[in-house]
């Protein structure tokens, strides 16, 4: 399963659209004013499903996962060189990108892949495609996919 995350241009605050392979809308993602990055992902019916909030005060970066109301796990930012390396504590997932980090593998605790993020140039905002091998993890994929473009535009500024 595709999925093609696109960041809404002229918005105050974060704000994506997440997209099927047929150009249908999955997820609409918006932020909220608050200290640090909280995200809201809503499905297409405006119901939220999940929610991704940054900690604050922490020597690395970290955002907490929820998925509803309830606490999903944590992503945490882990100190490397040249490959950005994320450390999550559910699912027994891992994410590793390359250098430039726009490219991601996320993988299982066995090693199997759960899903590759790519990021697509010469758009005018952040555009990520999420090949997901599993529908049923496509909320949490995108979840750490949210984190990890949050944690790069806060370095970036």
């Amino acid at each position: 399963m595709k999925l093609l995350f696109k960041q809404r241009l002229f918005s105050w605050f974060d704000s994506y659209d997440i997209y099927d392979e047929a150009g249908n809308t999955l997820y609409v993602v918006k932020g909220q004013l608050s200290w640090g990055h909280c995200l809201k992902i809503f499905d297409p019916a405006g119901c939220e499903v999940g929610t991704v909030k940054e900690r604050l005060f922490t020597f690395l970066p970290k955002f907490e996962l929820y998925l509803g109301e309830q606490y999903m796990g944590c992503i945490s930012k882990e100190l490397t060189f040249l490959r950005p390396k994320y450390d999550i504590d559910c699912n027994g997932w891992h994410v590793e990108g390359n250098f430039l980090e726009w490219d991601y593998r996320i993988q299982g605790a066995s090693g199997q892949p759960v899903a590759i993020v790519s990021k697509e140039l010469f758009h005018w905002a952040d555009t990520y495609v999420i090949d997901v091998y599993d529908p049923g993890d496509a909320l949490c994929a995108l979840m750490l996919v949210l984190a990890i473009d949050a944690e790069k535009c806060s370095r970036d500024n």
